[in-house]
């Protein structure tokens, strides 16, 4: 059956996908049957480490192209300028330690670290590798060195290495790398001259100096917004609850602990703003009390702890705005639409995102993500399971739609 190109994102595109000798090698086949899906035709360069873990003929069958390998049969046949030369974008995935070396001093020992030389097209580099070669000084600076010349790195994530350990090193996910080629070829400016102000993550609400009451956010959906923001043209503000996630690059981000902290800062950079969009899992409640001290068992077999309501930060914001658009999150475990409806008119909200945090593969701590988005006017639109990327887009064109029926109806009403 063929495929349905009608929603293809990269049609026409032509891309390089780079394989370098790491375990993760396997997972470029998936990657490349991803690119090809959304459209793009794809040459595959691999590097001959990267030979002993898949054969090429594995992506010659996917890409319907020859791999290059070789660097003097590349270069009698000029490959190593024509194929980036027609590309509109790189994507190096898996990306090695040794790789990155080579990429940030100019080093061209092979085809694919002289197309690197040879191209001004846009690089993505997904880098895999053990948790301790990520942290290493030398690693840190050469992926310092490249993000400084524009390159788009997308951090490794945690998880179970080769190795044995658990640390930073897994492969982004396919959908964070395909999200990040589409960025960068799929420019949009459509929210110049906005200045958007983000929620993302959880709050830490302290019980003693070592324990706290928080929840399971992991701000990746926050995060994604501000960042589709950033790519929209828009002027952003992150205020941020403590997460594991690099800050996005050309975002102003206000990390925070407490709601307390949350609510200050959002109301500090609240009157300046044009969007609002609380994305952050703010604490309900709080200890009434904070123990100056570590709290000890001493043969108890019970504890109580008061606790107090947070501040209301969604109300807070409603109650001072003039004309700024106002979005809210609501995770739920039951009850959906109907408790995000209660949500949406008690706050006072123009729209609200609102997501059932059971639903398997999707909430709290996923790269993807299923909601309902409703307005204040009535208009509900429901969403399957996506990458948060790509989501977070939706939530900004489902705001700029109701900003322009909004600027509609004052017209006709002046």
């Amino acid at each position: 059956m063929e495929l349905d190109r009608s929603q293809a994102t990269l049609r026409g595109k032509r891309l390089v996908l780079g394989v370098t000798g790491s375990i993760a090698s396997y997972k470029a086949v998936s990657l490349l049957r991803a690119l090809t899906r959304e459209g793009a035709s794809v040459a595959v360069v691999m590097t001959q480490a990267a030979t002993k873990f898949v054969t090429p003929l594995t992506f010659e069958v996917l890409s319907g192209e020859r791999v290059t390998m070789d660097l003097f049969k590349a270069h009698q046949e000029m490959k190593h300028l024509s194929i980036p030369g027609q590309a509109n974008a790189i994507i190096v995935a898996p990306a090695t330690a040794n790789f990155l070396a080579k990429a940030a001093v100019g080093l061209a020992d092979d085809v694919l670290s002289t197309m690197l030389l040879t191209t001004q097209c846009p690089l993505i580099i997904a880098p895999a590798m053990d948790g301790d070669m990520w942290a290493h000084p030398t690693v840190v600076e050469h992926v310092r060195t490249l993000r400084a010349r524009g390159a788009v790195i997308l951090d490794p994530e945690e998880g179970p290495l080769a190795s044995g350990q658990v640390a930073q090193g897994r492969l982004a996910s396919e959908s964070r790398i395909l999200e990040a080629v589409q960025s960068a070829l799929i420019p949009q400016d459509d929210w110049r001259g906005q200045r958007v102000l983000v929620s993302a993550g959880p709050t830490q609400e302290a019980i003693d100096p070592v324990r706290f009451i928080s929840n399971r956010s992991s701000g990746k959906m926050g995060y994604a917004i501000a960042e589709a923001a950033r790519d929209r043209g828009a002027e952003v503000v992150l205020v941020t609850g403590p997460t594991a996630l690099t800050p996005p690059p050309g975002v102003e981000v206000v990390s925070v602990t407490t709601a307390k902290e949350m609510a200050d800062a959002l109301c500090q950079h609240f009157a300046s703003s044009t969007v609002v969009i609380m994305a952050a899992a703010v604490a309900d409640f709080r200890p009434k009390e904070q123990a100056a001290q570590k709290l000890k068992k001493r043969g108890q077999t019970a504890f109580s702890l008061e606790l107090e309501t947070a501040p209301d930060i969604l109300a807070m914001l409603s109650a001072q705005r003039t004309s700024q658009v106002l979005v809210g999150f609501a995770a739920e475990t039951e009850h959906l639409v109907s408790h995000a409806k209660d949500k949406l008119r008690g706050k006072g909200l123009d729209l609200i995102v609102a997501n059932d945090v059971t639903k398997e593969g999707a909430g709290f701590g996923s790269d993807d993500n299923a909601v309902v988005i409703l307005s204040r006017t009535g208009q509900q639109k429901e969403f399957g399971l996506m990458p948060k990327r790509r989501l977070a887009d939706e939530i900004l064109t489902a705001v700029q739609k109701l900003r322009s029926a909004q600027h509609r109806s004052a017209t006709v009403v002046e």
